[in-house]
């Protein structure tokens, strides 16, 4: 098979000011992680928290790499193991510089249309949605995973190609300043700030502050851009002071606000799927969306805020949301076979904060059970909420009791704090970590039961699900979104 070339060695050397060492070959990809490395890629030797990328220089050549971009002091020794791309040293890691190099030039050189995504919730989940609809529309490039930080953005940048007609990049932080550099980057032609809540609040002094770092998106908005905000949220006027500080040509607002330019005058949720009745930009649109929840049906107004903005195919936008599915770790069903019948399992391990918690389980109330079947969240610690932690725990029993769940399982000790503040009838198991609740779950489960697994990443509540999945066979899997999750 031939690999289509991404980039030539004049043009890397031309980005970078490095000099090639050994044989000269265009690559057709860009990786910083040996396990994922494909055959041809262009192998990133930046240096992590833990570990050093040219440590691993030799096992990328060996795994098929076409060169390796490495800090030049080391270059010679390095280049025995095959072609290496030696950079000078410059910056806190050379190596990282040249891959932010290389996406400027990727950037550049494209004439695509680009949007930037970010948010305290959603903004994963949007940005795929985003990267679904589009992809039907043209040649559509878009973050992998959670690719959001000062690697993941010059990174996806670096693997664009030329042809490409649109880009989403989604762009994260959890400190100030973190999206302002990585914003200039990418030079969106729309920028999208899904929503704000007290996210990472440990590191801000407020939520205002908050407000505040998400608005850095729109400083690297092209002259006359689109700054698309969500007209629900309360820190809507902050946002948009922060879009009219920048070279946005206009602003675009979402929700249910009776102000918003695009507005849901009504929307249907329903096990599976959601129906939005909407008026977008003055133009009635209806349509089905493949996900359930409240938050996927408000975010996906963003969603056909950003399709106008691009000036994209509005109806074949809304046609194909019906096709849509979440990422994995956001919502994830999972059929499992029990003595005497089937229950569910929903998969939303992959993040938490107070907001997508709360979501998930006022979705999960929706979710219809068999004879006997009930209703069970597993929850994990939410991680970065500074002291106020534990009260925003506790104060999770009210969206517990809202929803309606018949049992809690709680891993960690900030959830105990949640834990502790449920009847005893709700109180279902708590332990210190994830793989405690294993066999205390497993030992109550029955047919008919539907069971949600939340917690932030360090949490490690996917080990539940991996768990599950793996003690009972799975009969069916699919991707029903409960929550946008960021």
């Amino acid at each position: 098979m031939t690999l289509t070339a991404l980039w030539t060695p004049d043009a890397l050397e031309a980005a970078t000011g490095g000099r090639w060492i050994g044989a000269r070959r265009p690559v057709s990809g860009a990786s910083i992680d040996t396990r994922t490395l494909g055959d041809g890629d262009l192998f990133f030797a930046i240096r992590g928290e833990a570990r050093d990328g040219h440590d691993f220089v030799a096992q990328a050549l060996q795994k098929g790499a076409a060169a390796a971009v490495v800090n030049e002091e080391k270059a010679d020794a390095l280049s025995a193991a095959g072609p290496v791309l030696a950079v000078p040293g410059e910056g806190a890691d050379p190596v990282l510089t040249a891959m932010e190099r290389i996406g400027r030039a990727a950037r550049a050189r494209s004439d695509a249309e680009i949007v930037a995504v970010t948010g305290s919730v959603g903004k994963t989940g949007t940005k795929e949605a985003l990267r679904h609809v589009l992809s039907g529309q043209g040649a559509t490039h878009a973050s992998a995973a959670s690719y959001n930080n000062h690697w993941g953005v010059p990174l996806t940048l670096s693997r664009m190609p030329q042809d490409t007609r649109y880009g989403v990049f989604e762009i994260g932080m959890n400190h100030p300043y973190e999206i302002l550099p990585l914003t200039r980057m990418v030079r969106p032609q729309v920028a999208l700030v899904v929503t704000v809540e007290p996210v990472h609040i440990e590191h801000f002094a407020s939520v205002s502050a908050i407000a505040d770092a998400k608005g850095e998106i729109f400083a690297g908005l092209e002259p006359g851009g689109v700054a698309v905000i969500n007209r629900d949220n309360p820190y809507y006027a902050r946002l948009a002071a922060h879009a009219m500080a920048s070279g946005a040509g206009r602003i675009v607002s979402f929700g249910e606000h009776p102000e918003a330019d695009v507005r849901a005058n009504r929307i249907v949720l329903r096990p599976d799927l959601s129906v939005v009745d909407a008026v977008v930009m003055g133009e009635p649109v209806t349509y089905k969306l493949g996900t359930a929840g409240r938050h996927s049906a408000l975010n996906s107004l963003g969603v056909m805020a950003v399709i106008h903005s691009l000036g994209a195919d509005l109806a074949a936008a809304a046609l194909s949301l019906a096709a849509l599915s979440p990422p994995v770790g956001r919502g994830e069903r999972t059929a499992l076979e029990l003595p005497g019948g089937t229950a569910w399992l929903v998969d939303e391990s992959y993040n938490a904060n107070p907001a997508s918690v709360r979501a998930a389980l006022a979705t999960l109330a929706g979710i219809e059970t068999g004879p006997r079947g009930r209703r069970i969240a597993v929850l994990g610690d939410m991680l970065e909420l500074g002291p106020t932690s534990p009260d925003l725990h506790r104060g999770l029993a009210e969206a517990v009791e809202a929803a309606r769940i018949d049992l809690v399982f709680a891993a960690g000790p900030l959830t105990r704090n949640l834990y502790e503040a449920l009847p005893v009838s709700r109180r279902g198991a708590v332990a210190e970590t994830s793989a405690d609740l294993v066999e205390p779950l497993t030992r109550i489960l029955r047919p008919g039961d539907a069971v949600m697994v939340k917690g932030s990443n360090g949490s490690r509540m996917g080990r539940i699900v991996e768990a599950l999945k793996g003690r009972y066979a799975a009969a069916h899997t699919r991707r029903e979104s409960i929550v946008a999750i960021p």
